[in-house]
């Protein structure tokens, strides 16, 4: 070992106790079954997820499950200035709310489960300087001391020149800084970074297999990236990328595909260290069609749709939000889904062959019609269960009263629920009030009623009052219809629809006229489930009380 490059390392990393093999025996390869992936969600602690986040733990953690694997959460905060107080616990609650829970890493702000931590970045700073080290010893590495202003000269210069940007070649000037020199301007105090001494030749080729695209040539890297930072002497992505991945033993590194043109770099530093390579998968972007009819990125700043905060406070069940999830992370999975529809998504397997590559395009509308077919399996109590806890935190008033009146509540959701073909209303738990709101009679109150076709006051009067006094019967659905048809007959609208639109000129209208009026009088709204079963729940004194309000209304 050069003995001059000792003690350069020795002056740049004066903490380091450690040696390389010591971090290889303290996280030995890990003892799994054959064909078990291993993969990481590596989020910054800025405080929430977003949707492509979302996207991506997700398939990190399906595709772990799938296999026997592990998924481990670790939170990448060497960018110290993105980092918000309680930004670990966001993320862990926004994962929490779609039941994805890491086999190992962070478990609340200060809590880790597992054996390859510390989890957090910031916190493994000793491995990272033992790594560089190492490659300051072998020559890899080398204190740079150019600042901010010489940086940008230099960019100037290439930009004028039309010349590749970046630290390489003849523009790496610290590259060929003596050791001596190097070790004098540490000794006087100068701030450096550490660069990577790369071996790389631009003009040579590499091959990325992509799980996703397949085969991807690169040019090879030449620059001499930054390893460590100067400022808080933490690593950069990178070169976090490589000490993390490697040490924690991931097989499979799923991320967007922002991050194709850093794999020359991450293969290198792999290379370098002469470390088993994990597998990449690059992910396309969530996209959406915006107003415009441009097709761009889901922002987190543009689109509420974006924030994973959205469906939490929507009341968008977790289940239907997993469901959309898989149908945009593989192309499969909403075929697979209607021919198995008894079964759950843990039943499909992940496929990288069907991950599409060219980008998804997030429709919120499908997200919604999946959600309303979710709803449409629901039982009325589990609805009632999910809907308590949902109101509880984001409308107290509905929550009271479906607290006031459980059995009722159930049963009014229970309304064309155990049928063969079960009515789909509800996107979400949000939407459920605006559904249901008139079966309460202390939300039943400064409404407006839909229009109906019977509007003269004398008719509507004699129609109700009939009604109510002379043909209602609730005993039986049946008979409830046979007693409407009589009235309809007696006060001149036709029973039978074939036989109105035959001749309308001999009624008054027809019965779905006078089903409409007592529809809105007894709801406000002309469009609901079962009138019989609305009729039933409300029962005889309180539909008499509807009526004479919608009279005097």
């Amino acid at each position: 070992m050069n003995p001059k490059l000792k003690e350069l390392a020795d002056l740049m990393f004066p903490d380091v106790t450690k040696t390389i093999e010591d971090y290889e025996k303290m996280y030995p390869e890990r003892n799994l079954e054959s064909g078990a992936v291993v993969t990481r969600f590596a989020p910054s602690p800025t405080g929430f997820v977003h949707m492509g986040s979302l996207l991506s733990a997700f398939e990190d953690y399906k595709v772990a499950r799938d296999t026997g694997g592990v998924f481990c959460l670790r939170i990448e905060d060497t960018d110290q200035k993105r980092s918000v107080e309680n930004g670990i616990e966001g993320i862990l609650n926004d994962l929490k709310n779609f039941d994805i829970k890491p086999d190992e890493g962070m478990i609340s702000e200060t809590e880790s489960i597992g054996e390859y931590g510390p989890y957090i970045q910031s916190e493994r700073m000793e491995i990272y300087h033992t790594f560089a080290k190492y490659l300051v010893l072998h020559d890899l590495a080398y204190p740079c001391f150019c600042t901010a202003s010489e940086l940008d000269e230099t960019r100037e210069i290439q930009e004028l020149n039309k010349e590749r940007i970046g630290y390489y070649g003849s523009f790496a000037k610290c590259r060929s800084l003596s050791i001596d020199l190097a070790i004098e301007k540490i000794k006087a105090g100068q701030e450096f970074v550490v660069r990577l001494k790369s071996p790389g030749n631009f003009n040579s080729k590499i091959v990325l297999h992509d799980e996703v695209r397949g085969d991807i040539e690169f040019p090879e890297n030449d620059l001499d990236i930054v390893l460590i930072k100067s400022t808080d002497k933490l690593p950069t992505y990178h070169f976090a990328h490589l000490v993390d991945d490697h040490l924690m033993r991931t097989t499979h590194v799923m991320r967007g595909e922002e991050w194709l043109a850093s794999f020359p770099i991450h293969d290198q530093l792999f290379s370098i260290f002469n470390f088993k390579k994990p597998k990449y998968a690059h992910l396309g972007l969530v996209m959406k069609i915006d107003e415009t009819g441009t097709r761009r990125k889901l922002s987190k700043r543009k689109d509420k749709e974006a924030s994973v905060e959205f469906y939490h406070r929507e009341g968008i069940p977790k289940e239907a939000v997993k469901l959309y999830l898989m149908t945009i992370a593989n192309s499969n999975f909403e075929e697979w889904l209607d021919n198995n529809p008894d079964k759950s998504l843990d039943d499909f397997k992940f496929d990288f062959k069907k991950v599409s590559a060219s980008g998804t395009l997030f429709d919120i509308s499908k997200l919604f019609n999946i959600s309303k077919n979710y709803f449409g399996k629901m039982t009325a109590s589990d609805i009632y269960d999910n809907l308590l806890k949902w109101t509880l935190e984001f409308d107290t008033e509905f929550h009271d009263l479906l607290v006031k009146y459980k059995d009722y509540s159930i049963n009014i959701f229970n309304i064309e629920r155990e049928v063969l073909k079960p009515r789909k209303d509800y996107t979400s738990y949000r939407s459920i009030r605006s559904f249901v709101f008139y079966m309460y009679d202390e939300l039943f109150k400064d409404l407006e009623y839909d229009n109906v076709k019977i509007t003269e006051k004398d008719e509507v009067i004699k129609i109700l009052n009939t009604y109510y006094n002379e043909y209602m019967d609730l005993s039986d659905k049946d008979n409830w219809f046979l007693k409407v048809k009589e009235m309809c007959d007696k006060l001149g609208y036709a029973s039978n629809i074939k036989e109105y639109k035959k001749e309308p000129e001999k009624y008054k209208g027809n019965i779905a006229d006078v089903t409409g009026l007592i529809r809105v009088a007894l709801t406000s709204k002309s469009n609901t489930p079962d009138l019989y079963e609305i009729e039933k729940l409300l029962g005889e004194e309180r539909i008499n009380e509807r009526f004479n309000k919608y009279i005097n209304k």
